[in-house]
């Protein structure tokens, strides 16, 4: 293994290791599944770590039946990914929309005097 692989190994499993810190962190002290964002965010964070988690897995097994298996599980984490993006995408356009019509139901503030 060469100086960049390895690099890239390590910096994939301290992905996949910060990932998982804060998953549990976020498990343990917040109620996550109650609201969108917080689901949203534990599941970004677990698809982040995971594709940092195969980065480590595919180092050790590059070749056969494993890495053909880590191979497909990358395109689903791919997928996934994407649809959380196009899934934040959609949450900031509705808080966008909620803030800009909450000012338009705002009275307009008193004139300074002169």
């Amino acid at each position: 293994m060469d100086c960049a692989q390895l690099a890239n190994t390590a910096a994939s499993g301290l992905v996949a290791l910060c990932c998982a810190v804060f998953a549990v962190t976020y498990h343990r002290h917040a109620p996550w599944r109650s609201t969108a964002v917080g689901r949203h965010l534990m599941s970004f964070t677990l698809a982040i770590g995971a594709l940092g988690a195969y980065t480590v897995l595919i180092t050790v097994w590059s070749e056969g039946a494993p890495a053909t298996a880590l191979r497909a599980v990358r395109t689903l984490l791919l997928v996934l990914i994407a649809a959380l993006v196009v899934q934040r995408t959609h949450m900031v356009l509705v808080a966008q929309h909620r803030d800009t019509s909450e000012l338009e139901d705002e009275p307009d503030p008193p004139a300074p005097p002169h």
